[in-house]
């Protein structure tokens, strides 16, 4: 590029004009700052204004603190004068001071509360209430001292209950009276029983009384501090007076009985009346029923038949979660056809369906058929639910009604009535009930549950004999096959308890629900390992039985399908439930549920199969540990499992198949142990019987699909091998043949391509250390003999591979089987004073180090130089020992110097020489 400037006064040029340029940017950057400001203004915001500072507490606390504070510190200066200062006043002073006093603090709160000051009329009203106690303490004290004090306190405590009642009614605004006045009437009647010198039987009626009131207050007192006490005080009564009838009920069972029944009619009917409490008080009333009814019975059966009777009862009280109805009856009035009882079934989110009807004819011939109106959300059916239809109703009236109007339910405890009014032609009618309507669901629930629980609580009673039957054959005392039993156990418990099982068996399979199913499966189960025990069978009846239980649970395991009729299939993800499975079966909460994303529903032929499985299983352990007793038991019994375990892994499905199929391999185990054992065969023989395991499980396990069951026989069978080499450790002769029977085994089973790669190397393993074993009781200590028979095939296999893949390194291929001989023949040729050994190795080095300068391998120039090396080095350790002893003693450590001289002036070349020698090592494979 031609200039006509020079250079230097061009740059001069050019840094003038970028000065330049700069200078007009900046001047351009502050308009444009300036020209947005004027745009976009923001507008200007208010101050804000100064926060008031947060206050430790509200002006209400305090003034409560204060307030409360003020309050008890008069009720104290109260107390104290009345029982300090009280002697030094006459009477008409007495009565003067609290007349006033009192009267003031209970007149005082009127004026409060026409001033709103309501928390200072409760403090007022507070301390009015505790004067009213001292008065009449005072009252008992100067004018009543010879009245019995627990006499005189149980009227004055229903006196004050009264008055603080009416003083609380007159005063709604204050909320101290009432439940002050709650508490008071916890006392009248226990203290009054006290007083009349009942015991406590009286004392316990008193109390049911006692919580009775309080359980009406609950259903119909407003305020909620009011109920709350009330609850409050029919638990702490109410348990009291169960609790009594419970231990009446084992020492005095009519009187424990009677008050018993009270008590659960007065928690039912709470139940029922309270949707919130329904659950939990009707689960009470069962079980006060239950302890009731079980008393009486225990006084008419033997002892042993308790227990039996308190399930019965408790079964019979779940039973109303399916069949709690109850009657219903209406009345037909003149002119006007029957009322129609729908009783809707309050459940959670919701009501259940509605129960129909009676329906009844008149005089004029005409009726009506109701229909009950389904409930909503709170248990009361809708206005205008009802109607009359045409035809014969349900009852079976037949006429012709007219539409009819709903009214809203008033019914207990969430049940809502619905009335349909026909008018019928001017006759008057009656009307019978020809339906029912079912108890509330939370009643029902309850009852169920205290059913349920009592008779879990019988099952668990009988357990004890399962537990024995199923272990005590393993707690073996006894030597095997001796002909003798270990004595029995449990032997003065009950017999009932197997009844139990029996009823329980019975109960849950009545439910169609899965876990019903899988519980009358245990059950049935346990009542067959129990039954040796409960009925003392003998040795050969409880074997059988065993056997049986056994067989009989595999059977179900195999084929469960016959235990699922009745069940419904799982709902899968998006499913809806199947029709009839609504709020109207007499299963309601039993009906199938959607189940969740992502989770897999699960066959109940599975469940079933499974539970089933497990029981067997275990009663075939406990009938071969019982069998051990007799020698011709174990062989029946060993051999019927074996059929057993076999058909389920032949037949079975899932994971079941290979459990079953290890068990048959392990029992067949066993059979041929007892045979060894049976024949007097020594421990080497043994090992070989039992290698024919290991060959049978090879063999079948080649034509066994699935590959799951073959591959777990086949492991079982090797496994089972492991015990074989233990058993010939004894005899090195036959370790050696059981080792190489081994590695025979092996090998056919590494014919197999799926099997070639593990048992291949097993094979080769077993055939060395039976080689081993062998020169070891030829008593050879060459190592070669050792090391040869592993380096051959390892070179072998190396030199294959390396055709197979030229990449392979020869640390890979080679380096394992030179190093199997060269290390252990070197170690040996150290300590060997003879030349031949020491000859042998160098020979064979100097070839493995040229074969691997030839073919660039580097394991075998490594180690082959290294070996000759080190070889050579033994061979000329005592000449140059001779040598330098036979030299002056300064010409060593002048030679080292030459050398080291020598050394340091060539380091360059010999440095870079070292450096071309490890790079071409390094390029050989």
């Amino acid at each position: 590029m031609d200039n006509s400037l020079p250079p230097a006064d061009e740059l001069v040029l050019v840094d003038r004009e970028l000065a330049q340029l700069d200078a007009r940017r900046s001047q351009l950057l502050a308009r444009r700052a300036w020209l947005l400001q004027v745009l976009y203004a923001p507008a200007a915001s208010a101050a804000p204004r100064p926060r008031p500072p947060v206050a430790d507490a509200t002006p209400r606390s305090a003034q409560n603190v204060l307030l409360t504070l003020g309050g008890t510190l008069l009720t104290i200066a109260a107390v104290a004068f009345t029982l300090v200062s009280w002697g030094s006043m006459g009477i008409g002073g007495r009565a003067a001071v609290l007349s006033v006093v009192t009267s003031a603090a209970l007149a005082a709160p009127v004026a409060l509360l026409r001033r709103s000051l309501v928390s200072t009329a409760e403090s007022v009203a507070a301390l009015g209430l505790v004067l009213m106690v001292l008065d009449a303490y005072a009252l008992h004290r100067v004018a009543l001292p010879e009245t019995d004090g627990l006499g005189y306190s149980a009227v004055a405590a229903a006196v004050l209950a009264g008055a603080w009642t009416a003083y609380g009614s007159a005063l709604p605004r204050l909320r101290v009276p009432l439940p002050v006045a709650v508490v008071a009437g916890q006392l009248p009647l226990p203290l009054g029983a006290l007083a009349a010198g009942g015991g406590p039987t009286a004392f316990a009626w008193a109390a049911l009384v006692t919580a009775a009131a309080d359980g009406a207050v609950v259903l119909w007192a407003r305020p909620r501090s009011v109920r709350i006490t009330a609850v409050t005080g029919a638990v702490a009564s109410g348990g009291w007076a169960l609790l009594t009838g419970g231990w009446l009920s084992l020492t005095s069972p009519w009187s424990g009985a009677a008050l018993l029944l009270a008590g659960a009619a007065v928690t039912l009917y709470v139940s029922w009346r309270a949707p919130a409490l329904a659950v939990g008080a009707a689960a009470v009333a069962g079980l006060a029923a239950l302890t009731a009814a079980g008393g009486l019975l225990r006084t008419a059966v033997p002892a042993d038949w308790a227990v039996p009777g308190y399930v019965l009862c408790a079964l019979a009280l779940a039973s109303l979660w399916r069949t709690g109805t109850v009657p219903a009856t209406g009345t037909g009035a003149a002119g006007t056809g029957p009322a129609d009882a729908g009783v809707t079934e309050a459940g959670t989110g919701g009501a259940g369906p509605a129960d129909a009807g009676a329906a009844g004819t008149g005089a004029a011939g005409a009726g009506a058929g109701g229909a009950a109106a389904p409930a909503g959300p709170t248990g009361a059916a809708p206005a205008g639910a009802g109607a009359s239809g045409t035809g014969a109703a349900e009852a079976g009236a037949a006429g012709t009604g007219s539409a009819g109007t709903g009214v809203p339910g008033t019914g207990p405890a969430g049940v809502g009535t619905v009335g349909g009014a026909g008018r019928g032609g001017g006759g008057r009618g009656a009307s019978s009930a020809g339906g029912g309507f079912r108890l509330p669901r939370g009643v029902r629930l309850g009852l169920a549950g205290a059913g349920a629980g009592v008779a879990a609580l019988g099952v668990v009673w009988a357990l004890p004999p399962v537990v024995a039957g199923l272990l005590g054959p393993m707690a073996r005392t006894t030597a095997v096959w001796s002909g003798e039993h270990t004595g029995r156990v449990l032997t003065s418990y009950p017999a009932t308890a197997a009844l139990v099982l029996a009823v329980a068996v019975a109960a849950l399979a009545a439910v169609p629900r899965l876990w019903g199913r899988c519980g009358a499966l245990a059950l049935a189960w346990a009542l067959l390992t129990a039954l040796p025990v409960s009925l003392g069978l003998p040795y050969a009846a409880t074997l059988a039985l065993q056997l049986v239980t056994s067989a009989a649970a595999l059977g179900i395991a195999v084929r469960p399908g016959s235990l699922t009729p009745g069940l419904r299939a799982p709902v899968r993800q998006g499913a809806e439930p199947e029709a009839g499975a609504g709020p109207a079966t007499p299963w309601t909460s039993w009906a199938p549920r959607r189940t969740g994303a992502g989770t897999p529903a699960v066959e109940p032929a599975t469940v079933l199969g499974w539970c089933a499985y497990a029981g067997g299983l275990a009663s075939a352990v406990s009938a071969v540990a019982l069998a051990l007793d007799v020698r011709g038991a174990t062989f029946t019994v060993l051999g019927v499992v074996l059929v057993l375990l076999t058909g389920v892994a032949a037949l079975g499905t899932d994971a079941r198949r290979v459990v079953a199929a290890v068990g048959a391999v392990l029992t067949g185990t066993g059979l041929v142990c007892a045979v060894a054992a049976a024949g007097g065969f020594a421990d080497h023989w043994t090992a070989l019987a039992l290698l024919l395991v290991s060959a049978v499980t090879a063999a079948v396990g080649a034509r066994t699909r699935p590959r799951a069951v073959a591959l777990a026989v086949e492991i079982t069978g090797a496994a089972v091998a492991l015990p074989a080499f233990g058993l010939a450790v004894s005899r090195p002769a036959f370790l050696a043949l059981v080792l190489a029977l081994g590695g025979v085994i092996a090998a056919a089973t590494a014919v197999r391509p799926e099997r070639r790669r593990f048992a291949s190397w097993t094979a080769a393993a077993l055939f060395l250390l039976a080689t081993w074993v062998r020169l070891a009781d030829w008593e050879v200590t060459t190592p070669e003999a050792y090391t040869l028979p592993v380096t051959v095939p390892a070179l072998a296999l190396g030199f294959l591979r390396r055709r197979r893949d030229t990449e392979a390194s020869s640390w890979t291929a080679y380096g394992p089987g030179l190093a199997a001989t060269l290390l252990p023949s070197l170690l040996a040729a150290w300590t060997d004073p003879e030349w031949l050994r020491p000859l042998a190795l160098g020979v064979a080095a100097l070839a493995v180090t040229l074969i691997g300068a030839r073919f660039r391998l580097q394991a075998l120039l490594v180690l082959g130089g290294v070996v000759l090396a080190l070889d050579g080095l033994h061979e000329l350790a005592p000449y140059v020992v001779q040598v330098v002893g036979a030299l002056p003693r300064w010409l060593p450590p002048a030679l080292a110097g030459l050398l080291l001289l020598a050394l340091g002036a060539t380091y360059e070349q010999r440095l870079r020489d070292a450096r071309r020698l490890r790079d071409r090592v390094a390029r050989m494979r």
